[in-house]
């Protein structure tokens, strides 16, 4: 691994992939990455279900109207699941497994990019939740955050422009 600095400038979202398919072994990585993460009281109530057939991946860019298109390109998605009966923390530890799996995925040199499916849906009130539950016949005690979709990157990005940063969000002891 690169100096972490180096790599969280350079990690962005990458919605265009190229056919390329993705090692078991890199897959591995990435999903170790996201069973490390932290959780509250170090429940690891998260599930994660590693999607790569190409017509369950076009039916779960197809849950939601808007934002999560791109995921057809991808050759491998990641649904990152919690279960909010066990631990009110759930969207937390979900959202920092599905970081760290980005920052690997940035670290092995593939693309990554979030879409958000908690609170989302279809134009006719559909929930994602729902739409994906039926694509990949999810328990219903789990909840569905996001999808990341994962493949080798069909572009380059400029890494984070340092002078862009907004410090002046950043307060110290007091607003």
């Amino acid at each position: 691994m690169e100096n972490f600095a180096a790599l969280v400038q350079r990690r962005r979202s990458h919605r265009t992939f190229t056919e390329q398919e993705i090692s078991s072994e890199d897959v591995r990585l990435i999903l170790r990455a996201a069973l490390m993460a932290p959780t509250s009281k170090s429940s690891r109530n998260w599930q994660f279900v590693v999607v790569d057939d190409k017509t369950s991946i076009e039916k779960l860019a197809d849950a939601k109207s808007v934002g999560a298109q791109f995921l057809k390109n991808a050759p491998l998605a990641i649904v990152v699941l919690g279960d909010p009966t066990i631990n009110d923390c759930w969207i937390e530890d979900c959202s920092i497994a599905a970081i760290s799996m980005q920052y690997q995925i940035e670290d092995l040199g593939l693309g990554s990019c979030w879409a958000q499916m908690r609170d989302r849906g279809l134009n006719d009130g559909t929930m994602a939740d729902d739409v994906i539950h039926g694509i990949l016949n999810i328990p219903d005690n789990l909840h569905v955050l996001c999808v990341l979709g994962v493949g080798f990157k069909g572009g380059e990005r400029k890494p984070q422009n340092e002078d862009a940063l907004k410090w002046e969000n950043v307060h110290i002891n007091k607003f």
